[in-house]
Protein backbone atom coordinates (compact mmCIF):
# COMPACT_ATOMS: atom_id res chain seq x y z
CA UNK A 1 0.00 0.00 0.00
CA UNK A 2 2.77 2.51 0.63
CA UNK A 3 4.77 1.64 -2.78
CA UNK A 4 1.30 2.75 -4.21
CA UNK A 5 0.67 6.03 -2.01
CA UNK A 6 4.51 6.89 -2.99
CA UNK A 7 3.90 6.01 -7.15
CA UNK A 8 0.95 8.29 -7.26
CA UNK A 9 3.50 11.50 -5.59
CA UNK A 10 5.66 10.24 -8.56
CA UNK A 11 3.23 11.70 -10.62
CA UNK A 12 3.03 15.22 -9.69
CA UNK A 13 7.60 15.09 -10.14
CA UNK A 14 7.64 16.06 -13.63
CA UNK A 15 10.54 18.29 -14.50
CA UNK A 16 12.33 17.89 -17.88
CA UNK A 17 14.77 20.06 -20.41
CA UNK A 18 13.44 22.87 -21.72
CA UNK A 19 13.62 25.16 -25.33
CA UNK A 20 14.61 28.16 -25.94
CA UNK A 21 11.15 30.28 -26.74
CA UNK A 22 10.80 32.83 -30.02
CA UNK A 23 9.21 35.65 -29.47
CA UNK A 24 8.10 38.81 -31.31
CA UNK A 25 7.73 41.98 -29.75
CA UNK A 26 7.44 45.64 -30.83
CA UNK A 27 8.40 47.42 -27.49
CA UNK A 28 12.14 48.28 -27.23
CA UNK A 29 11.80 50.04 -23.65
CA UNK A 30 14.85 48.73 -21.25
CA UNK A 31 12.16 48.73 -18.59
CA UNK A 32 9.66 46.60 -20.17
CA UNK A 33 8.91 43.15 -18.40
CA UNK A 34 7.83 39.83 -19.63
CA UNK A 35 8.41 35.96 -19.60
CA UNK A 36 7.75 33.30 -22.22
CA UNK A 37 7.16 29.35 -22.22
CA UNK A 38 7.14 26.69 -24.92
CA UNK A 39 5.62 23.56 -25.09
CA UNK A 40 6.37 21.22 -27.79
CA UNK A 41 4.85 22.74 -30.87
CA UNK A 42 4.26 26.47 -29.76
CA UNK A 43 5.78 29.37 -27.46
CA UNK A 44 3.61 32.49 -25.77
CA UNK A 45 5.95 35.03 -25.22
CA UNK A 46 4.60 38.16 -23.09
CA UNK A 47 5.68 41.91 -22.67
CA UNK A 48 4.32 44.65 -20.56
CA UNK A 49 4.25 48.05 -21.21
CA UNK A 50 2.63 50.18 -19.38
CA UNK A 51 -1.11 49.63 -19.61
CA UNK A 52 -0.76 46.89 -22.35
CA UNK A 53 0.67 43.82 -22.63
CA UNK A 54 1.85 42.02 -25.92
CA UNK A 55 1.40 38.31 -26.81
CA UNK A 56 3.25 36.93 -29.17
CA UNK A 57 2.35 32.98 -30.15
CA UNK A 58 5.00 31.02 -32.09
CA UNK A 59 5.51 27.53 -33.89
CA UNK A 60 8.01 25.57 -33.09
CA UNK A 61 8.40 24.19 -36.36
CA UNK A 62 7.71 20.34 -34.71
CA UNK A 63 4.39 20.12 -37.02
CA UNK A 64 2.56 22.59 -39.44
CA UNK A 65 0.39 25.17 -37.41
CA UNK A 66 -3.28 25.15 -38.45
CA UNK A 67 -4.10 27.61 -35.29
CA UNK A 68 -2.67 28.49 -32.03
CA UNK A 69 -4.32 30.02 -28.96
CA UNK A 70 -4.12 30.66 -25.15
CA UNK A 71 -6.44 31.54 -22.56
CA UNK A 72 -6.51 33.74 -19.37
CA UNK A 73 -7.05 30.84 -16.80
CA UNK A 74 -6.42 27.48 -15.67
CA UNK A 75 -9.32 25.35 -17.38
CA UNK A 76 -11.32 25.67 -20.71
CA UNK A 77 -14.53 25.91 -19.08
CA UNK A 78 -15.44 29.75 -19.05
CA UNK A 79 -11.77 31.16 -19.56
CA UNK A 80 -11.76 34.11 -22.01
CA UNK A 81 -9.23 32.94 -24.56
CA UNK A 82 -7.68 34.53 -27.97
CA UNK A 83 -7.71 32.37 -30.76
CA UNK A 84 -5.17 33.22 -34.06
CA UNK A 85 -4.58 31.61 -37.46
CA UNK A 86 -2.87 32.77 -40.91
CA UNK A 87 -5.29 32.77 -44.14
CA UNK A 88 -4.45 32.18 -47.65
CA UNK A 89 -3.40 35.25 -48.31
CA UNK A 90 -1.12 36.00 -45.96
CA UNK A 91 -3.52 37.84 -43.29
CA UNK A 92 -3.75 37.28 -39.79
CA UNK A 93 -7.14 36.45 -38.03
CA UNK A 94 -7.90 37.09 -34.64
CA UNK A 95 -11.23 35.30 -32.68
CA UNK A 96 -11.85 36.10 -28.45
CA UNK A 97 -13.75 32.93 -27.80
CA UNK A 98 -15.54 31.14 -24.41
CA UNK A 99 -16.59 27.64 -23.71
CA UNK A 100 -18.89 25.97 -21.31
CA UNK A 101 -16.70 23.11 -21.10
CA UNK A 102 -14.57 20.56 -22.96
CA UNK A 103 -15.82 21.53 -26.09
CA UNK A 104 -15.30 24.42 -29.06
CA UNK A 105 -15.29 27.71 -27.61
CA UNK A 106 -17.13 30.13 -29.57
CA UNK A 107 -17.00 33.43 -30.78
CA UNK A 108 -17.44 36.27 -27.81
CA UNK A 109 -19.04 39.29 -28.65
CA UNK A 110 -18.30 41.57 -25.62
CA UNK A 111 -14.99 39.99 -24.33
CA UNK A 112 -13.65 41.08 -21.04
CA UNK A 113 -10.48 42.46 -22.50
CA UNK A 114 -10.59 43.38 -26.05
CA UNK A 115 -7.50 42.03 -27.80
CA UNK A 116 -5.77 43.97 -31.24
CA UNK A 117 -4.29 41.98 -34.00
CA UNK A 118 -0.46 43.35 -34.83
CA UNK A 119 -0.54 43.08 -38.29
CA UNK A 120 2.67 44.09 -38.76
CA UNK A 121 4.53 42.05 -36.30
CA UNK A 122 2.52 38.67 -37.32
CA UNK A 123 3.56 36.66 -39.98
CA UNK A 124 1.63 33.60 -41.76
CA UNK A 125 5.53 31.70 -42.93
CA UNK A 126 7.96 29.88 -41.28
CA UNK A 127 6.86 28.59 -38.16
CA UNK A 128 4.22 31.48 -37.96
CA UNK A 129 4.08 34.32 -35.67
CA UNK A 130 0.74 35.68 -34.27
CA UNK A 131 1.02 38.92 -32.31
CA UNK A 132 -1.42 40.77 -30.40
CA UNK A 133 -1.78 43.57 -27.43
CA UNK A 134 -4.37 43.81 -25.01
CA UNK A 135 -4.83 45.69 -21.97
CA UNK A 136 -3.15 44.76 -18.57
CA UNK A 137 -4.87 43.56 -15.65
CA UNK A 138 -3.49 43.08 -11.86
CA UNK A 139 -2.04 39.87 -12.60
CA UNK A 140 1.56 39.42 -12.15
CA UNK A 141 1.81 35.51 -12.12
CA UNK A 142 -0.39 34.48 -14.89
CA UNK A 143 -2.07 31.21 -15.70
CA UNK A 144 -2.83 30.31 -18.86
CA UNK A 145 -3.95 27.65 -21.23
CA UNK A 146 -2.92 26.96 -24.37
CA UNK A 147 -4.01 24.78 -27.45
CA UNK A 148 -2.13 24.32 -30.64
CA UNK A 149 -3.90 22.50 -33.78
CA UNK A 150 -2.69 21.66 -37.31
CA UNK A 151 -5.76 21.80 -39.23
CA UNK A 152 -6.23 25.51 -40.64
CA UNK A 153 -9.95 26.35 -40.43
CA UNK A 154 -9.72 27.30 -44.30
CA UNK A 155 -11.69 30.60 -43.32
CA UNK A 156 -11.31 34.33 -42.14
CA UNK A 157 -13.99 34.44 -40.41
CA UNK A 158 -13.64 34.59 -36.59
CA UNK A 159 -16.44 32.43 -36.20
CA UNK A 160 -15.33 29.40 -38.40
CA UNK A 161 -15.38 25.98 -36.99
CA UNK A 162 -11.99 25.10 -35.03
CA UNK A 163 -10.65 21.54 -35.20
CA UNK A 164 -9.60 19.69 -32.36
CA UNK A 165 -5.98 20.61 -30.71
CA UNK A 166 -2.92 18.60 -31.46
CA UNK A 167 -1.15 20.15 -28.41
CA UNK A 168 -2.57 21.79 -25.64
CA UNK A 169 -1.72 22.34 -21.36
CA UNK A 170 -1.69 25.02 -18.88
CA UNK A 171 1.15 26.89 -17.87
CA UNK A 172 1.98 30.44 -15.71
CA UNK A 173 3.89 33.42 -16.85
CA UNK A 174 5.74 35.63 -14.43
CA UNK A 175 4.77 39.51 -15.66
CA UNK A 176 7.39 40.56 -13.85
CA UNK A 177 10.72 39.87 -15.00
CA UNK A 178 13.22 42.09 -16.48
CA UNK A 179 13.62 41.87 -19.99
CA UNK A 180 17.68 42.90 -20.19
CA UNK A 181 17.22 43.47 -24.03
CA UNK A 182 14.46 44.02 -26.93
CA UNK A 183 13.58 41.29 -29.29
CA UNK A 184 14.03 41.75 -33.14
CA UNK A 185 11.08 41.33 -34.76
CA UNK A 186 10.88 38.28 -36.19
CA UNK A 187 11.95 36.08 -33.61
CA UNK A 188 14.66 35.91 -30.47
CA UNK A 189 14.59 34.86 -27.36
CA UNK A 190 13.36 36.96 -24.11
CA UNK A 191 16.03 37.11 -21.56
CA UNK A 192 16.28 38.15 -17.88
CA UNK A 193 17.62 41.12 -16.99
CA UNK A 194 19.83 40.22 -14.23
CA UNK A 195 21.66 37.51 -15.54
CA UNK A 196 21.48 37.99 -19.08
CA UNK A 197 20.75 34.62 -19.76
CA UNK A 198 17.95 33.52 -21.90
CA UNK A 199 14.74 32.17 -20.29
CA UNK A 200 14.81 28.51 -21.32
CA UNK A 201 11.68 27.11 -19.15
CA UNK A 202 9.46 25.11 -21.23
CA UNK A 203 6.09 23.42 -21.08
CA UNK A 204 5.95 20.16 -23.11
CA UNK A 205 2.47 18.53 -22.68
CA UNK A 206 3.03 16.19 -25.71
CA UNK A 207 6.78 14.27 -25.13
CA UNK A 208 6.02 14.41 -20.94
CA UNK A 209 8.15 17.56 -20.49
CA UNK A 210 7.29 20.80 -18.32
CA UNK A 211 8.85 23.85 -17.64
CA UNK A 212 10.72 24.39 -14.60
CA UNK A 213 7.70 26.21 -12.40
CA UNK A 214 5.19 25.80 -9.57
CA UNK A 215 1.91 24.44 -10.09
CA UNK A 216 -0.77 26.47 -10.27
CA UNK A 217 -3.68 26.74 -8.21
CA UNK A 218 -5.88 24.58 -10.42
CA UNK A 219 -3.16 22.38 -11.27
CA UNK A 220 -2.38 22.20 -6.86
CA UNK A 221 -6.21 21.51 -6.98
CA UNK A 222 -5.31 17.86 -9.42
CA UNK A 223 -2.91 17.22 -7.63
CA UNK A 224 -4.91 17.11 -4.44
CA UNK A 225 -8.12 15.04 -5.73
CA UNK A 226 -5.36 12.49 -7.22
CA UNK A 227 -3.80 11.98 -4.35
CA UNK A 228 -7.11 12.06 -1.85
CA UNK A 229 -8.72 9.80 -4.41
CA UNK A 230 -6.14 7.06 -4.77
CA UNK A 231 -5.88 6.78 -1.04
CA UNK A 232 -8.81 6.68 0.08
CA UNK A 233 -10.39 4.01 -2.76
CA UNK A 234 -7.24 2.09 -3.49
CA UNK A 235 -5.32 2.17 0.19
CA UNK A 236 -8.37 2.59 2.56
CA UNK A 237 -11.13 0.48 1.32
CA UNK A 238 -8.74 -2.41 0.64
CA UNK A 239 -7.25 -2.19 4.15
CA UNK A 240 -11.14 -2.56 5.48
CA UNK A 241 -11.72 -5.61 2.83
CA UNK A 242 -8.41 -7.66 3.55
CA UNK A 243 -8.41 -7.02 7.52
CA UNK A 244 -12.03 -8.31 7.59
CA UNK A 245 -11.00 -11.56 5.44
CA UNK A 246 -7.82 -12.19 8.04
CA UNK A 247 -8.50 -11.21 11.24
CA UNK A 248 -12.61 -12.26 11.32
CA UNK A 249 -11.76 -15.85 12.50
CA UNK A 250 -8.98 -14.79 15.26
CA UNK A 251 -10.80 -11.87 17.04
CA UNK A 252 -14.40 -10.76 17.33
CA UNK A 253 -12.97 -7.12 17.32
CA UNK A 254 -12.20 -7.65 13.56
CA UNK A 255 -15.14 -5.33 12.76
CA UNK A 256 -14.42 -2.41 14.69
CA UNK A 257 -11.22 -1.86 12.64
CA UNK A 258 -13.28 -2.88 9.28
CA UNK A 259 -15.97 0.47 9.63
CA UNK A 260 -13.09 2.56 11.07
CA UNK A 261 -10.96 1.49 7.48
CA UNK A 262 -14.20 2.12 5.64
CA UNK A 263 -16.29 4.77 6.77
CA UNK A 264 -14.10 6.27 9.39
CA UNK A 265 -10.79 7.08 7.71
CA UNK A 266 -11.75 6.49 3.73
CA UNK A 267 -15.15 8.66 4.17
CA UNK A 268 -13.86 11.93 4.95
CA UNK A 269 -10.84 11.67 2.71
CA UNK A 270 -12.29 10.01 -0.18
CA UNK A 271 -15.20 13.35 0.20
CA UNK A 272 -12.50 15.93 0.33
CA UNK A 273 -11.26 14.30 -2.94
CA UNK A 274 -14.59 14.74 -4.71
CA UNK A 275 -14.73 17.75 -3.69
CA UNK A 276 -11.52 19.22 -4.44
CA UNK A 277 -12.37 17.38 -7.99
CA UNK A 278 -14.90 19.41 -8.26
CA UNK A 279 -13.14 22.78 -7.36
CA UNK A 280 -11.07 21.65 -10.44
CA UNK A 281 -13.46 21.02 -13.03
CA UNK A 282 -15.24 24.26 -12.52
CA UNK A 283 -19.26 24.53 -12.50
CA UNK A 284 -21.32 21.29 -12.53
CA UNK A 285 -22.39 20.58 -15.91
CA UNK A 286 -23.28 16.73 -16.20
CA UNK A 287 -23.78 16.71 -19.94
CA UNK A 288 -20.13 18.26 -20.34
CA UNK A 289 -18.47 15.70 -18.26
CA UNK A 290 -16.10 13.13 -19.89
CA UNK A 291 -16.32 9.98 -19.01
CA UNK A 292 -13.86 9.81 -15.64
CA UNK A 293 -15.51 12.53 -14.25
CA UNK A 294 -19.32 10.59 -14.68
CA UNK A 295 -17.67 7.58 -12.95
CA UNK A 296 -16.44 9.09 -10.64
CA UNK A 297 -19.71 10.41 -9.65
CA UNK A 298 -20.97 6.59 -9.77
CA UNK A 299 -18.18 5.51 -7.92
CA UNK A 300 -18.81 7.93 -5.03
CA UNK A 301 -22.93 6.77 -4.60
CA UNK A 302 -21.75 3.17 -4.68
CA UNK A 303 -19.44 4.10 -1.87
CA UNK A 304 -22.15 5.19 -0.04
CA UNK A 305 -24.85 2.76 -0.70
CA UNK A 306 -22.22 0.42 0.16
CA UNK A 307 -21.96 1.85 3.75
CA UNK A 308 -25.79 2.06 4.40
CA UNK A 309 -25.62 -1.67 3.53
CA UNK A 310 -23.27 -2.47 6.06
CA UNK A 311 -24.13 -0.57 8.69
CA UNK A 312 -28.07 -2.26 8.16
CA UNK A 313 -26.42 -5.99 7.84
CA UNK A 314 -24.91 -5.25 11.25
CA UNK A 315 -27.59 -3.54 12.81
CA UNK A 316 -30.64 -4.86 11.70
CA UNK A 317 -30.38 -8.69 12.11
CA UNK A 318 -33.41 -11.58 11.32
CA UNK A 319 -34.46 -13.41 13.84
CA UNK A 320 -34.50 -17.72 13.54
CA UNK A 321 -31.68 -17.21 11.16
CA UNK A 322 -30.62 -20.79 10.33
CA UNK A 323 -27.41 -20.14 7.98
CA UNK A 324 -25.78 -16.52 6.30
CA UNK A 325 -28.42 -14.43 4.92
CA UNK A 326 -28.00 -13.50 1.24
CA UNK A 327 -27.19 -9.83 2.03
CA UNK A 328 -24.13 -10.00 3.61
CA UNK A 329 -22.79 -12.07 0.17
CA UNK A 330 -23.89 -9.37 -1.92
CA UNK A 331 -22.09 -6.88 0.54
CA UNK A 332 -19.09 -8.65 -0.01
CA UNK A 333 -19.74 -8.77 -3.89
CA UNK A 334 -20.68 -5.24 -4.11
CA UNK A 335 -17.30 -4.25 -2.04
CA UNK A 336 -15.18 -5.89 -4.34
CA UNK A 337 -16.92 -4.57 -7.27
CA UNK A 338 -15.85 -0.92 -6.18
CA UNK A 339 -12.51 -1.74 -5.75
CA UNK A 340 -12.35 -3.32 -8.94
CA UNK A 341 -14.43 0.07 -10.50
CA UNK A 342 -11.85 2.23 -8.22
CA UNK A 343 -8.56 0.92 -9.85
CA UNK A 344 -9.98 1.59 -13.46
CA UNK A 345 -10.65 5.21 -12.30
CA UNK A 346 -7.57 5.76 -10.76
CA UNK A 347 -5.84 4.50 -14.30
CA UNK A 348 -7.75 6.74 -16.41
CA UNK A 349 -7.27 9.46 -14.19
CA UNK A 350 -3.24 9.24 -14.57
CA UNK A 351 -3.35 8.22 -18.14
CA UNK A 352 -6.13 10.47 -19.60
CA UNK A 353 -7.08 13.04 -16.96
CA UNK A 354 -3.93 14.12 -15.86
CA UNK A 355 -1.88 15.57 -19.15
CA UNK A 356 -5.32 16.44 -20.55
CA UNK A 357 -5.90 18.87 -17.83
CA UNK A 358 -2.60 19.83 -16.42
CA UNK A 359 -0.46 20.37 -19.55
CA UNK A 360 2.38 18.72 -17.87
CA UNK A 361 2.14 15.67 -19.86
CA UNK A 362 2.42 11.83 -19.71
CA UNK A 363 3.07 10.39 -15.73
CA UNK A 364 6.28 8.06 -15.93
CA UNK A 365 6.34 4.57 -16.98
CA UNK A 366 6.85 3.64 -13.25
CA UNK A 367 3.50 4.92 -12.26
CA UNK A 368 1.67 2.76 -14.85
CA UNK A 369 3.64 -0.43 -13.09
CA UNK A 370 3.00 -0.02 -10.04
CA UNK A 371 -0.67 0.40 -10.71
CA UNK A 372 -0.39 -2.92 -12.71
CA UNK A 373 1.44 -4.00 -9.63
CA UNK A 374 -0.90 -3.14 -7.46
CA UNK A 375 -4.02 -4.62 -9.64
CA UNK A 376 -2.36 -8.09 -9.31
CA UNK A 377 -1.40 -8.06 -5.75
CA UNK A 378 -4.69 -7.41 -4.65
CA UNK A 379 -6.97 -9.78 -5.51
CA UNK A 380 -3.79 -12.46 -4.41
CA UNK A 381 -4.07 -11.06 -0.68
CA UNK A 382 -7.85 -11.97 -1.18
CA UNK A 383 -7.79 -14.49 -2.70
CA UNK A 384 -5.48 -16.02 0.38
CA UNK A 385 -7.40 -14.95 3.04
CA UNK A 386 -10.66 -16.88 1.64
CA UNK A 387 -8.62 -19.88 2.28
CA UNK A 388 -9.88 -18.95 6.06
CA UNK A 389 -13.53 -19.12 4.62
CA UNK A 390 -13.70 -23.17 6.04
CA UNK A 391 -12.70 -21.64 9.60
CA UNK A 392 -15.29 -18.86 9.22
CA UNK A 393 -18.02 -21.18 8.50
CA UNK A 394 -17.22 -23.92 11.33
CA UNK A 395 -17.22 -20.96 13.65
CA UNK A 396 -20.25 -19.35 13.21
CA UNK A 397 -21.75 -22.58 12.69
CA UNK A 398 -20.85 -23.24 16.54
CA UNK A 399 -21.75 -19.90 17.42
CA UNK A 400 -25.34 -20.43 16.55
CA UNK A 401 -24.99 -24.10 18.29
CA UNK A 402 -24.62 -22.29 21.55
CA UNK A 403 -27.24 -19.24 21.43
CA UNK A 404 -29.60 -22.17 20.58
CA UNK A 405 -28.78 -24.19 23.71
CA UNK A 406 -28.46 -21.27 25.68
CA UNK A 407 -31.68 -19.60 25.01
CA UNK A 408 -33.83 -22.34 23.19
CA UNK A 409 -33.92 -20.75 19.94
CA UNK A 410 -32.10 -18.61 17.95
CA UNK A 411 -32.58 -15.57 18.76
CA UNK A 412 -30.76 -13.23 16.73
CA UNK A 413 -27.63 -14.16 14.17
CA UNK A 414 -24.86 -12.15 15.14
CA UNK A 415 -22.39 -13.32 12.69
CA UNK A 416 -21.25 -10.37 9.65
Amino acid sequence: MVLLFFSVLSLFSLVSASSVPQGVTEFSKRDATGDSKCSTNMCIAAVVNGSTVQYTLTGTGKRTVGWMGMGFGTQMSNTPMVIMWGNSNGSVTLSQRQAPGEVMPTVVANPPRIATLSETLSTTSGNSAFVYTIPANSDTKQSLIFAFGTANPGSSDPAATLQQHADYGVTSLDLTKSLSTSTASGGGSASTGTSGTSDTDSGDTSSGATDDIPFTPYQRKVVTHAILCVVGFALLLPSGVLLARYLRTFTPTWYTGHWIAQFVLAGPTIIAGIVMGFKASGPFNYKLMDNHKKTGIVLFALYLTQCIIGALIHYVKAKNATRRPPQNYFHAVFGITIIVLSMYQIRTGYHYEWPTYTGLGSVPNGVNALWMFWVVILPVMYAVGLLFLKKQYRQEKESRKEWKNEYGMIDRYHDQ
